[in-house]
């Protein structure tokens, strides 16, 4: 039961990543005709971070999920976090709505932050997975932020 526990979370975060990734099929041609600034990282780095970043969610929330205790809150924040980091993708590369996507990172940064907070009540270990993730989203809250700034008939 405990193994069937984590391939659940990691579905459910996998589940996610498709749901962004519907929204993102077009995501190379578009990021390509951006201005972007010289510390943005190239198309090819995305991918293979974020299924890092997904897996490590996965783990993380199982933890919480077996671990004794309260954890209702910790797993609903852990799913409304996936739900904003799954939207970002609409936002940005369907809907090219640039400054929702600015704003919208920052309340997945927020998600996030709870989320870590309330896992570390039940488990250090999944509170630290997480690190990972919030600081990628922080160089994607800055890198969203300066790519809407450049592109405004674009975004």
């Amino acid at each position: 039961m405990r193994w069937l526990g984590l391939v659940g979370w990691l579905l459910a975060s996998f589940a996610a990543a498709a749901v962004g990734a519907i929204a993102s099929v077009d995501a190379a041609s578009f990021y390509a005709q951006l201005d972007k600034p010289s510390w943005a990282p190239p198309a090819g780095v995305f991918g293979p971070v974020w299924t890092v970043l997904y897996a490590l969610m996965g783990v993380s929330a199982w933890l919480v999920w077996r671990s004794p205790g309260p954890k209702v809150t910790a797993l609903a924040l852990f799913g409304a976090q996936l739900a904003a980091n799954a939207l970002w993708s609409w936002l940005f590369f369907r809907w090219h709505r640039g400054a929702l996507a600015a704003a919208e990172v920052l309340i997945l940064l927020a998600l996030i932050l709870a989320t870590m907070a309330f896992f570390w009540r039940s488990s250090g270990l999944a509170a630290a997975l997480m690190v990972p993730y919030v600081l990628w989203v922080s160089f994607a809250s800055a890198l969203t932020w300066a790519v809407w700034r450049s592109n405004p008939g674009i975004l």
